[in-house]
């Protein structure tokens, strides 16, 4: 009698083992480990047999380059984050938290391609079709060629499929769906690994774009086993307090594009539109006060002009707080510092608190000036002048270095009517804008 043999998965991962463990070597998660029985173990040796194709290797100078074909969302600002529309064939993940407007954008898009003359599939395994059917009148988005299908399992979909001819599919959520050839819950690893699977199969094989909604836990990962974003071509997060109007959704990964790009929504009562002035959104030039300054960052070939806030506060308890919303924590340590050291600036007793409007996080050097900018101005109570913007990063020598795209920058800072700009080192392009050049911040002193 052949020996049984056993394995075990971590279901937030992934990873197998042939014995238990406590906490998962790949991912870090404790008590993650369940035991595979026969069927769940065949089911991971046939998805593996089917993604490891053999091949015979070739010149690269013999490859044929195959033209990438895309069809637009009608919305610019998800097309601006899939690199140009939407890749038949393709596979989307897309996620973010609850009440975010996951949902209701799919819902729309769905809407507006329908509205082509293209046969859209909404399946739903969360909501009943009423209730779809309900937000679709909100969103006036009623077509004939948009249908719904309120279905978790996935024999039942792949039937619909094969019954009409559809060239836009959307899963809410991922997380609901269950093959019944797999005794495991829905959501686990099994399930999600051989449900994608069966997705990209059928999404290469019929030349249909999928969308597909995942939730996210707490930490801000997508739900289940990290395996998900691994598979599908492009995987999307929406970023954004539910109780504010706008929402970023930011690539993260994508095979058919850049992955440095932002769509800008806002939520309204017909649903998530594109927002169309958004330079105006993240800042207040009508209110001057100490403690904010402005600046410019990328998000992939769009500039933003942000207003950075800052509190400076004097401190009641032993240690002073340091904290930042939008801002790495670390680096905000870090360059007050070097305001300690280099302007002899006393920061130990007092508490400092940042912020950046509008929800963006901001991941890019060039805001270091603002953010010493707006510490200096609340430290000192003196307000600066919204019609001047501080672009540079600092280094840990207390010099200010330059950035990237700063024309870009300047010229975004000029359709905003600021006047003045400080900056490491003058612009290769002659600006309606008088730029100053701040090499040290010791030199930020001579403007307080």
């Amino acid at each position: 009698m052949a020996k049984k043999k056993i394995l075990f998965e971590c279901q937030h991962c992934g990873l197998t083992t042939p014995r238990w463990m406590g906490k998962c070597t790949n991912c870090g998660a404790w008590d993650s480990f369940i035991e595979l029985n026969e069927q769940q173990q065949e089911v991971i040796k046939q998805t593996k047999s089917t993604s490891a194709t053999s091949a015979k290797a070739i010149s690269i100078n013999e490859v044929i380059e195959e033209e990438v074909f895309r069809f637009s969302s009608l919305d610019k600002e998800l097309d601006n984050v899939l690199g140009g529309g939407i890749v038949p064939g393709s596979l989307t993940l897309i996620g973010g938290s609850p009440g975010v407007g996951k949902s209701t954008l799919l819902l729309k898009i769905g809407s507006n391609i329908a509205s082509g003359g293209k046969n859209v599939l909404y399946v739903t395994g969360e909501e009943s079709t009423s209730q779809i059917k309900l937000r679709a009148n909100r969103l006036k988005s009623n077509h004939n060629s948009l249908y719904l299908l309120s279905e978790i399992r996935l024999e039942q979909i792949l039937v619909e499929l094969k019954y009409r001819e559809y060239d836009f599919l959307i899963i809410d959520s991922i997380q609901t769906i269950y093959s019944e050839n797999i005794t495991s819950a829905p959501g686990s690893v099994t399930q999600v690994r051989q449900i994608t699977f069966e997705l990209m199969r059928i999404a290469k094989e019929k030349d249909l774009a999928i969308f597909i909604i995942g939730h996210i836990t707490k930490e801000g990962s997508i739900a289940g086993p990290r395996v998900l974003e691994h598979m599908v071509d492009t995987v999307l997060y929406f970023e954004g307090d539910s109780s504010q109007e706008l929402r970023i959704l930011r690539g993260f990964k994508n095979r058919f594009g850049a992955t440095s790009e932002i769509g800008v929504f806002e939520m309204k009562q017909e649903g998530l539109v594109s927002a169309t002035d958004i330079a105006s959104r993240f800042f207040n030039r009508n209110s001057q006060q100490s403690g904010s300054a402005l600046t410019v960052v990328m998000e992939g070939s769009r500039p933003i002009i942000l207003e950075v806030q800052a509190l400076v506060s004097e401190s009641h308890t032993p240690n002073s707080k340091r904290q930042a919303t939008g801002f790495d924590n670390n680096r905000l340590n870090m360059l007050l510092a070097l305001l300690e050291r280099k302007l002899e600036i006393p920061l130990s007793g007092y508490d400092v608190f940042i912020n950046i409007t509008g929800g963006i996080k901001i991941t890019e050097t060039a805001a270091d000036l603002a953010i010493l900018a707006a510490i200096i101005s609340s430290f000192r109570d003196r307000a600066i002048s919204k019609e001047t913007i501080f672009i540079g990063e600092v280094s840990l020598v207390g010099d200010v270095r330059e950035v990237y795209a700063l024309d870009a920058r300047l010229k975004e800072a000029k359709m905003q009517n600021i006047t003045k700009a400080l900056v490491a080192k003058k612009p290769l392009e002659k600006s309606m804008i008088k730029t100053y050049i701040v090499d040290e911040v010791t030199k930020l002193l001579e403007w307080y």
